[in-house]
């Protein structure tokens, strides 16, 4: 199959890649040719069409399109850890015309082919709002209650996916963590006894590229998590996070007391259809050290110099108290 993946050099992205290359399809990359995303094609040269472009241009959106069987669209715009450098919550007018109009050009160019492709969406569990106070876990079937500007946007956009004409799925993804995520202060906003549902991003890639070729799929929203082996409380991921990386567990004044908008999910479905559920965090933790590799013992040498530059990043925080607390 020609395959088109939006956001392709993402996070989840270059996973969605690689595994759709092992399938044997032949693929196209679209996104913003940012020194960042040059960078991350580097590896796919040879192996994937690059088509780089504004997904707000229709134009562009057109030209990618074109000849396509399916289509993956994983470029949005996100509250935190963007490789934009910009996060929805504080350009939400940006992100906006990115994150809604990018998905109408989208939809619009593919309703216009002769063959129209197939839509895998990539949703997220932030539409359900804030939930802790609910008996877990979540279901498909759950109403949305958007909390922030992100969660609003893929509310909208998954309205115009169910409002088209395409055969669709949607995926409504657990936080599939990038190995960045120590450098965000995005990282404080959840509290630590918040339930997440871990997702590895290469079990997402496996669920995409089993999803483009299913007959079974269409017209479902899909929860994609990690299944109940990475169903955590937050203390639990932060704190073997930090550890893995050398700068150990950071104390609780640091990190938000207002509920964040992640839970656990129902995967049952998901998992039934698309067989994608491999990994767990010990995975992500392995990922993680190989990523830092040398760094790690940096960090442990400079340890109380690094937890004071980090605690300097929570925003519930002042620099004092974070001198003091490092």
């Amino acid at each position: 199959m020609h395959v088109l993946v939006s956001g392709a050099f993402g996070n989840i992205g270059q996973a969605a890649l690689e595994s759709l290359l092992h399938h044997g399809h032949h693929l196209t990359a679209f996104d913003t040719p940012t020194r960042r995303n040059r960078h991350a094609a580097r590896r796919f040269r040879g192996r994937v069409r690059v088509c780089w472009g504004d997904i707000r241009d229709p134009q562009a959106v057109a030209r990618a399109v074109a000849g396509q069987d399916a289509v993956v669209h994983l470029a949005f715009v996100i509250p935190n850890l963007s490789a934009t450098g910009k996060g929805s919550e504080e350009a939400p007018d940006w992100a906006w015309a990115v994150n809604v109009g990018g998905t109408r050009n989208l939809i619009a160019a593919m309703e216009a082919q002769p063959r129209p492709p197939r839509l895998v969406f990539t949703s997220s569990l932030h539409i359900y709002g804030r939930t802790q106070h609910l008996p877990p876990p979540r279901r498909v079937d759950d109403p949305p209650n958007p909390a922030e500007h992100y969660s609003r946007h893929k509310a909208a956009a998954e309205a115009l996916v169910k409002g088209s004409t395409l055969k669709w799925v949607i995926f409504r993804l657990a936080a599939a963590l990038p190995v960045t995520l120590i450098l965000d202060p995005g990282m404080f906003d959840v509290p630590l006894n918040n339930r997440i549902e871990f997702v590895h991003r290469e079990d997402v890639a496996i669920a995409i590229a089993h999803a483009v070729t299913s007959e079974a799929v269409w017209g479902k929203v899909l929860h994609i998590g990690g299944g109940p082996r990475c169903q955590h409380l937050y203390h639990e991921v932060a704190e073997r996070i930090l550890v893995t990386v050398g700068v150990g567990m950071l104390p609780e004044e640091a990190f938000s007391r207002t509920p964040y908008p992640v839970d656990w999910l129902d995967t049952e479905e998901s998992e039934r259809l698309l067989r994608y559920q491999q990994r767990t965090l010990d995975d992500y933790l392995a990922d993680l050290r190989r990523a830092l590799g040398w760094r790690r013992g940096l960090v442990r040498a400079f340890r109380p110099f690094v937890r004071w530059l980090l605690l300097r990043r929570s925003p519930y925080l002042d620099r004092a108290t974070a001198w003091r607390l490092a």
